[in-house]
């Protein structure tokens, strides 16, 4: 990872990188890079450093840090300045970042150099075109962390990417406090950064200690002076929803919204399980498989607990649809179900007495509800209703209080007789009681322009709905053959 130029916003934009785009690229800075960068270092944790400037006999260090060694020690040369870098890198690799003085715009940037050799040519290449140069220590961007930009009361991030993530789709977006809390909760420390007015952000957080301080939080530009017209968007699935699981995120977002969600302990691929959530008061539990985007109804939920590892090999063996493996408490379900906002907003909640897995598949119809239940349920919605927009969710209602046991965002088009509206060339039958694999088989095999016409009864808010709706082609409920 390497140190990122400050870009200026344009104030009537609406996210960190829409902001990003806008920054002067010609506006000179008072501080060259090396000594915001030193600057920088006294009160924050950096990746270790060396800093070379050009001059006439070759280059000349002007500032460093590096672990176990006074700041801004002096090097009798920059082949031992190099040398000491790449030792105490933790990566054992180094990054070369070359620049012009009070010029924003970087310039070349090499990665990933295991050699003294290596790294000593490029500084001297560099520096023979005019160049300035900081050599920082190799950080793994894919170990599990996240990178990204707080500006003002917002903070975005992505895994797998360094902070330049806000320019490109689908970062996480989120208010700052809940964005912190997010990342707490599952990384287990609180990242060891600020949201201060006018002031921009660029880190990287790590599970592993990192950096000259050897903490887990490393800063790699601070910008003040800068505007804060940035608003959260709070939209998921994203890149770090992928990261963990869309139902695991969907669950955080919902628990961090202060709502009832069963005690949860996550299991994912790539970082270390993490738990949230209240406890239900029952001593069994439920087995949820995880994946990255949402595929109702496809892998397995079931009571009790099972091999996770089995599962996911098993199930997703090459290991790139399931992120992770929930192991969550069971509510002692007197009433279960589901929630969507249908065509004109109209709210539907339906589900049945007791546990509510066969209605989602579709295999139970819904039932009339206890008048509590249901208000209970939309008292839920409109209060997620307000901090997401339109919501999708499944809950477990146990007598007293509507758990949360599943969010989505957004609408849909549903009524009472169009599961998705629109016309068709032809109509293929489906009929309810065949099942969900049955369904997914015949949308994969229908022709361009064919709908499905659906026969039977269902819930508009199970698995079956859930399923044409994603697939996108027109379908009708009947209660014939065509």
């Amino acid at each position: 990872m390497g140190h990122h130029a400050a870009i200026r916003e344009k104030p009537d934009r609406q996210s960190i990188s829409q902001l990003s785009a806008g920054w002067e690229e010609e506006k000179k800075m008072d501080l060259q890079k090396d000594e915001v960068l030193d600057r920088l270092a006294e009160q924050a944790n950096v990746a270790q450093f060396v800093a070379f400037r050009p001059v006439a006999s070759g280059v000349k260090q002007s500032f460093c840090r590096l672990r176990d060694t006074d700041p801004n020690t002096q090097f009798a040369t920059a082949t031992e300045a190099i040398t000491a870098l790449l030792a105490a890198s933790g990566s054992a690799m180094v990054n070369v970042r070359s620049y012009l003085p009070h010029d924003p715009r970087s310039r070349e940037f090499v990665y990933g150099l295991t050699s003294v050799e290596a790294a000593l040519a490029a500084v001297v290449r560099l520096a023979n075109e005019g160049l300035h140069l900081i050599v920082n220590e190799t950080i793994d961007v894919r170990d599990g962390g996240v990178s990204g930009v707080v500006q003002g009361d917002l903070i975005e991030f992505a895994p797998d990417d360094t902070p330049r993530c806000v320019e490109k789709p689908g970062v996480a977006s989120l208010p700052f406090e809940v964005g912190m809390n997010l990342l707490t909760l599952i990384y287990g420390f609180r990242p060891e950064l600020e949201s201060r007015p006018g002031q921009r952000i660029e880190f990287s957080i790590h599970p592993l200690l990192q950096g000259w301080r050897r903490t887990h939080t490393l800063l790699w530009e601070r910008e003040d002076d800068v505007l804060d017209r940035a608003d959260a968007t709070s939209r998921w699935p994203n890149r770090f929803s992928r990261h963990i699981g869309d139902k695991t995120f969907g669950l955080l977002m919902a628990h961090l919204a202060g709502h009832p969600v069963p005690r949860t302990l996550a299991i994912p691929r790539r970082i270390a399980p993490f738990s949230f959530g209240t406890t239900t008061g029952s001593s069994e539990v439920w087995t949820r498989t995880c994946p990255a985007e949402p595929h109702p109804g496809l892998y397995t939920t079931v009571k009790g607990w099972t091999d996770p590892f089995a599962l996911l090999a098993k199930e997703d063996h090459a290991g790139d649809v399931l992120a992770s493996v929930l192991r969550q408490d069971a509510v002692p379900a007197r009433y279960s179900g589901a929630a969507i906002v249908q065509a004109d907003d109209i709210l539907a909640v339906e589900g049945l007495a007791g546990e509510g897995d066969l209605f989602m598949l579709g295999t139970r119809d819904p039932e009339e509800l206890p008048e509590k239940v249901v208000s209970d349920v939309v008292t839920t919605f409109r209060a997620l209703n307000a901090v997401f927009g339109p919501v999708r969710f499944e809950w477990v209602h146990d007598g007293q209080k509507a758990w949360i046991v599943q969010l989505h965002l957004g609408s849909t088009a549903s009524s009472a007789t169009e599961v998705v509206p629109g016309d068709a060339t032809h109509w293929l039958d489906f009929t309810v009681g065949d099942g969900l694999e049955a369904l997914r088989a015949l949308l994969a095999s229908a022709p361009i322009g064919s709908g499905i016409n659906v026969i039977g009864q269902f819930g508009m808010t199970s698995h079956i709905a859930d399923v044409l709706r994603r697939a996108g082609r027109p379908a009708r409920i009947t209660t014939g053959g065509t």
